[in-house]
């Protein structure tokens, strides 16, 4: 082995010792590595250079992650993956109820669907769900990535690790007339009976290898809470539900105090009420909760002073805002004062050092120190900071509001985009393309603003994909992966081709886990490839041990960018994957290899 490859070997060593140690984040760890090793290329030319490293960035699948998360986001900020998911979703009794509601659509859609946008349109709603339901992101986050990839081993489309296969099977035929090539079901005999076993397995010991960690909301001993009007839109989804069903029971630091139709008041509020169109809902809870309930469809604020706000719903934000003891708005009622036409804001609750206030928002009298929750425009934050009319004005995190009215616009864009990466076989429109025409529309249509698409991009998981792309590329280009593979197989003939067929299974899993599925398809066919052509048996059984292996590789983060996606969302640590993903590796190979010979014959 030339000392390349052993520096190299050396190198992807250490990087697995500092991301099971935690040393620092994925991103960080593996670039470092990555710098290190392109840095070599001044001594020795089977290193890559910055330039060639650089291209690896470029990446389709990369840039098509990058993509997807502008769709999911369009999706997310008009409510449109809400629209779809909360049905599926429901309200979980427990953690695994809440797992098995998850992860059979999850995989259900990464079948049809590639499986890195399901995942970015799932992360966000099933974080909101979390939070709802009291549940640990870090019970679902893992089993979320695991569904998707399971379910997308299912049929050609479900992940781009089959579709790099069915390439390597096609350019193969070149040179190999007998070369078979996979068909849209030709994984589903496999593939199907893997998710079946690989769900009822996180859902029967997830919660005890999962770990428990909270999202870290941060809670004040002495919160401040305010006291919130909302109506029920008649005609609206929750028209007609009754409280338990439309998710207004169980809010994270939020209770329905009240519910007020015509003259009647209630108090006493029960999950089984009905609603009806034009209830006023009277909310008491802290600042986060009344940001989540200003998203919830069917629901508005009683007052109907938002109506007349002069700049669009896609433009405003909310405000808190303490009143000064030099406010001209002192001794008057929100309506004398004319709040509204002053300010171009408009009042949607108020604090006043843990009071109740029951009087409707027209008719209460500001006092100095009232904390005003404000829906208004950022313009406002510029205009009052400096005036003397409020002590403190800030913005409130995360309170853009859901263009409810695009919720159906964006789900129609989604439809189309899954509709144009299904058929790519026959227009020849690549999946990237597909994506970018997707995310133009959710910004022409005005699903998502430029400012919402930018944010929406999670830059470190695309530098941590990035980087373990590259990492495989070095893996390749020095020789390591032929030592190290051609090692194992040899070692494994004389035990015969279902020696061989299972020795194929453990490389690929090893560089899957190492270095990305992707990386470890490309590096495992070609080797495949040649042990079946030497023992003179059927090339097909093994394309798809390759295929299943590439995607199956649950025991680190770097197995599939699912697994780094979620990975900070769920707040994990390296150990964490090795826990549930190591015995579900040893699962799933169990099963690919004694069905694998039996559909496919050697």
């Amino acid at each position: 082995m030339s000392w390349e490859a052993w520096v190299t070997l050396a190198t992807v060593g250490a990087i697995l010792v500092a991301l099971a140690r935690n040393y620092a984040a994925p991103d960080v760890v593996l670039m470092g590595g990555l710098t290190f090793l392109m840095t070599l290329s001044a001594f020795s030319d089977r290193f890559p250079s910055p330039g060639e490293l650089a291209s690896v960035f470029g990446n389709e699948g990369l840039l098509t992650v990058a993509v997807l998360f502008v769709v999911a986001a369009g999706l997310t900020e008009t409510g449109g993956m809400s629209l779809v998911i909360d049905r599926l979703l429901g309200r979980p009794t427990s953690t695994r109820d809440a797992q098995f509601r998850m992860m059979v659509p999850v995989a259900g859609f990464s079948a049809v669907l590639n499986n890195t946008p399901v995942v970015a349109m799932f992360m966000p709603v099933v974080s909101d769900w979390c939070r709802k339901s009291g549940l640990s992101p870090s019970k679902l986050m893992i089993p979320l990535s695991y569904a998707a990839v399971l379910g997308g081993t299912c049929t050609l489309i479900g992940t781009s690790t089959n579709l790099l296969v069915q390439g390597l099977m096609i350019q193969a035929q070149k040179t190999d007339p007998t070369m078979p090539v996979m068909s849209m079901l030709t994984l589903a005999p496999i593939g199907l009976p893997v998710t079946v076993v690989g769900i009822a397995f996180v859902i029967l010991v997830g919660s005890r290898l999962l770990p428990d960690r909270k999202t870290a909301r941060v809670e004040s001993a002495d919160p401040r809470e305010y006291t919130v009007e909302m109506l029920v839109e008649p005609g609206s989804a929750i028209d007609g539900s009754s409280i338990e069903s439309a998710g207004l029971r169980r809010l994270p630091g939020m209770y329905l105090a009240a519910i007020e139709r015509g003259e009647e008041r209630r108090i006493a509020v029960a999950p089984e009420d009905i609603l009806k169109g034009g209830d006023r809902l009277v909310f008491v809870g802290v600042i986060e909760s009344v940001v989540d309930l200003r998203r919830i469809r069917g629901l508005s604020p009683a007052t109907d002073q938002v109506f007349k706000l002069n700049d669009p719903r896609d433009n405003r934000c909310m405000v808190e805002a303490v009143v000064s003891n030099t406010s001209p708005m002192i001794g008057l009622s929100v309506r004398e004062g004319e709040f509204r036409s002053r300010y171009d804001a408009v009042i949607i609750a108020v604090h006043r050092n843990g009071e109740r206030l029951d009087q409707k928002i027209g008719d209460i009298v500001l006092r100095p120190g009232d904390t005003l929750l404000l829906e208004t425009h950022r313009r406002f934050l510029r205009r009052q900071r400096n005036r003397r009319d409020f002590y403190l004005v800030s913005h409130v995190p995360e309170s853009t509001l859901v263009r409810h009215d695009r919720a159906y616009v964006a789900l129609g864009i989604v439809l189309a985009m899954v509709a144009g990466m299904s058929l790519e076989p026959l227009t020849g429109v690549g999946v990237l393309n597909v994506a970018l025409i997707a995310a133009a529309s959710m910004g022409l249509t005005r699903c998502l603003s430029a400012e919402q698409a930018r944010r929406s991009i999670d830059w470190t998981t695309l530098v941590a994909i990035g980087a373990a792309l590259g990492l495989g590329f070095v893996v390749q280009r020095t020789g390591l992966a032929d030592v190290v593979a051609a090692g194992m197989i040899g070692g494994l003939g004389p035990l015969g081709p279902l020696g061989v067929l299972a020795g194929v299974y453990l490389v690929t899993l090893l560089f899957t886990e190492l270095v990305t599925n992707n990386a470890a398809a490309a590096l495992a066919f070609p080797i495949a490839h040649s042990a079946a052509a030497t023992l003179d048996v059927n090339f097909m059984p093994f394309a798809v041990v390759i295929a299943m292996a590439a995607s199956a590789g649950f025991a680190t983060p770097l197995g599939y960018q699912t697994h780094l996606m979620v990975y900070g969302a769920g707040g994990y640590k390296f150990a964490d994957y090795a826990r549930i993903g190591v015995p579900l590796d040893l699962l799933v190979m169990i099963v690919t290899l004694m069905i694998a010979p039996l559909v496919f014959p050697l």
